[in-house]
C-alpha cells in the first residue's frame, strides 16, 4: 500500500510540469490569433477609395508578372469588378466632356471663319485638309494675293481647291475664268457675273485687250456673288462657254492684228473647237470681216456686239480677256491653251481656215527634171513703199534670180485677202526688211524660209523678237541679214562720224522714240549684193 501511493505521488510529480508549460502555450497561441483577428478587422476597416487605390496598384503592377506566378487575393475578383465599373464611369465622362469641347470648338471656328471672310477672299482658306497647303511659303502667299479665289466648283466642301476667276498678276494682259451659273450684261456698263455659293463677294475692272495698259480701251466689271438674287436674271441661256474680248488698241496695223488678236484668240479659244460664243467689246464689223475665216473657224456662233446687247447672257463658263506671253508667238510652258497648242499647231489652223494646199516647201533634192529643165524654188520680196524700202531691188531681183530662184515681188494686196492668203502659201522662200510684212510669213509652208533683212542700227534683238523667234516656233528656217552702215542711207545723211552711225548703242539708251525716227521710220537699205549673195546661196541649201 506504501509502494502504491509513493508511485502515485512521483506520477503527479511527474506531469505538474508538462501541464503548467502547455496552459503557457495555449495563452500564446490565443494571443497571437487575438493580434491577427484585430490585424485583419483593422485592415477591411480602410475605406473604399483607400481599397480601390490599393487594389488598383496591384492589379497594375501584377499585369506584369506572369500568370502563373500571381496570387489572388481572397477578395481581389470583387475589387476589380469594382475598378472596371469605377474606369467605365470615367471613360463616358470624358467622352461627353469631348463632346462638348468640339461642339464649342466647331461654334468657335464658325464664328471666326465668317468673321475672316476677307481673309478666305484673298485666297486663305479656314479649313484645309492638307496641313502643308497651308503652311506655304511666303513667296508663294504673296503670288496668290493677285488672285481671287471663287470659280471652277461647286464643291462647297473643297474650298482649299478652288481656281482663281481672275488672274491680274501680269503686266501685259488680264484673264478671268468663270465656271459655273455665270451671267452677261452687255451695254455701256458690261458686266460677267459669276453666280457661287462658296465665292465671297468680290469685282473687278477688266480690259479683256491683250496689252491692257493702252490708253483708250474700255473696261467690262467681273463679279462674283453668292445669291441668284444678285446677279441680273437670265434672258437667254446656251449651254457653250463664251469668251468676253476686245478690238481697237493697235487693231490695224498688220502685225499687230495678229500679234494682239488672232494669235491670242487661238490661245484662249481653241481649246472649245469651235463651240464659243465671241462677246466683242468695241466690235469692228469691217475688221472681223477681214478676216472672217479665222472667226468662223474659231466660233460657230454668232458674234455678238457686247456693248450694244440688251439682254443678259448666261453660260456655264465664260472667258474674259485674252493675250499672249510673248510677241507674236505661242509659248505652250507659259500660254495656258488648253490643249498645248504651238504656233506650229496655228500655222496648220490658218491653212486649213483659208484651205490652203501646201503644206511642205519645195524639196530639191527631190525634184525631178521635167522636160530637161529643173523646177525652181519660188521666193517672194516683199516690196515696201514708205520706210525701209529696197532702193536697188533689180540688183537684189537678180542676184536671186542668178542662184536659182524665181522671183516675185508682192506690194500690198490688191486682190481679196483669201487670194492672197493662198499666194502667200505657193512660196518656199520669203525676203523683206523688218516690218509688218514679214507678218504673211504664217501663210508659208511647214519647213520654208523666211530671210529678214534687218535695217542698220543694232536692231537684231527687236528682230528676232517680232519675227525670228516667231519664225522658228512656226516650224520655218530662219535666217538674218544685217544690213552695214555702208548701205544704210543714214550714212548719205549723217556721216560716219555721227552718233546714229558711229555709236547706235547711245541713240538706244536715249529712248525709243529716236530709234522708231530714225533707224524704222527715216531709214532705206542698198543691198551690196556681193555681200548678200551668201544668204541667198544658204537659203537654197536650206531647200535640198
Amino acid at each position: 500500500m506504501v509502494r502504491t501511493e509513493a508511485k502515485s505521488a512521483r506520477n503527479t510529480n511527474r506531469s505538474s510540469p508538462w501541464k503548467s508549460n502547455y496552459v503557457a502555450y495555449g495563452l500564446l497561441l490565443g494571443s497571437v490569433f487575438v493580434l491577427l483577428y484585430l490585424m485583419v478587422s483593422t485592415q477591411f476597416s480602410y475605406s473604399q477609395k483607400a481599397l480601390l487605390e490599393l487594389d488598383r496598384a496591384t492589379v497594375d503592377s501584377a499585369e506584369t508578372i506572369p500568370a502563373k506566378h500571381r496570387r489572388n487575393h481572397p477578395r481581389q475578383e470583387d475589387v476589380r469588378a469594382r475598378i472596371e465599373g469605377f474606369n467605365r464611369e470615367e471613360e463616358v465622362a470624358k467622352a461627353h466632356t469631348e463632346q462638348r469641347r468640339q461642339e464649342k470648338q466647331g461654334e468657335s471656328e464658325q464664328q471666326w471663319a465668317q468673321k475672316n471672310s476677307i481673309e478666305e477672299q484673298s485666297g486663305h482658306e479656314m479649313k484645309s485638309d492638307n496641313w502643308e497647303e497651308k503652311s506655304q511659303s511666303e513667296k508663294e502667299e504673296t503670288v496668290e494675293e493677285s488672285k481671287q479665289f471663287g470659280g471652277g466648283t461647286d464643291d462647297y466642301n473643297n474650298v482649299a481647291d478652288a481656281k482663281p476667276i481672275c488672274d491680274t498678276s501680269f503686266g501685259k494682259y488680264d484673264v478671268c475664268e468663270l465656271a459655273g451659273d455665270t451671267r452677261a450684261r452687255g451695254g455701256s456698263g458690261a458686266t460677267v457675273t459669276l453666280v457661287s455659293p462658296r465665292a465671297p463677294p468680290k469685282e473687278w475692272e477688266i480690259k479683256p485687250y491683250s496689252r491692257k495698259y493702252l490708253d483708250g480701251l474700255k473696261a467690262v466689271t467681273v463679279k462674283s456673288v453668292p445669291n441668284p438674287e444678285n446677279a441680273p436674271q437670265c434672258t437667254t441661256r446656251l449651254n457653250i462657254p463664251a469668251m468676253v474680248i476686245e478690238l481697237g488698241g493697235l487693231t490695224g496695223n498688220y502685225w499687230h492684228d495678229f500679234t494682239d488678236v488672232l494669235v491670242p484668240l487661238f490661245i484662249g479659244a481653241r481649246r472649245f473647237n469651235g463651240e464659243v460664243q465671241l462677246l466683242v467689246v468695241n466690235l469692228l464689223p469691217f475688221w472681223v470681216d477681214r478676216y472672217k475665216r479665222i472667226f468662223g473657224k474659231i466660233s460657230r456662233h454668232e458674234i455678238v456686239d457686247f456693248e450694244n446687247d440688251d439682254v443678259v447672257r448666261c453660260y456655264p463658263h465664260v472667258v474674259v480677256g485674252y493675250g499672249s506671253r510673248k510677241e507674236f508667238t505661242i509659248d505652250p510652258s507659259l500660254d495656258e491653251t488648253g490643249g498645248g497648242y504651238t504656233m506650229v499647231d496655228f500655222t496648220k489652223f490658218l491653212r486649213s481656215a483659208y484651205s490652203l494646199p501646201r503644206q511642205r516647201p519645195i524639196k530639191l533634192s527631190e525634184v525631178r527634171p521635167a522636160g530637161g529643165r529643173r523646177r525652181r524654188p519660188r521666193m517672194i520680196i516683199l516690196e515696201r513703199t514708205n520706210s525701209r524700202k529696197i532702193l536697188n531691188l533689180a540688183e537684189v531681183i537678180a542676184a536671186a534670180e542668178a542662184v536659182g530662184f524665181k522671183v516675185i515681188v508682192a506690194g500690198r494686196p490688191r486682190a481679196s485677202y483669201d487670194v492672197f492668203t493662198r499666194e502667200m502659201n505657193s512660196f518656199d522662200v520669203m525676203v523683206g526688211v523688218h516690218g509688218a510684212g514679214l507678218t504673211n510669213c504664217v501663210f508659208l509652208p511647214t519647213g520654208a524660209v523666211l530671210l529678214q533683212i534687218v535695217p542698220y542700227g543694232r536692231l537684231e534683238e527687236i528682230a528676232r523678237t517680232d519675227f525670228g523667234n516667231p519664225a522658228r516656233d512656226m516650224g520655218l528656217r530662219y535666217m538674218e541679214y544685217s544690213v552695214a552702215a555702208e548701205e544704210s542711207s543714214l550714212m548719205n545723211v549723217f556721216g560716219k562720224e555721227h552718233p546714229i552711225i558711229k555709236d547706235p548703242a547711245t541713240v538706244h539708251m536715249s529712248g525709243w522714240g529716236n530709234v522708231a525716227e530714225w533707224y524704222l521710220a527715216k531709214q532705206d537699205v542698198r543691198i551690196n549684193v556681193e555681200r548678200f549673195k551668201p544668204s541667198l546661196l544658204q537659203a537654197l541649201k536650206q531647200l535640198q
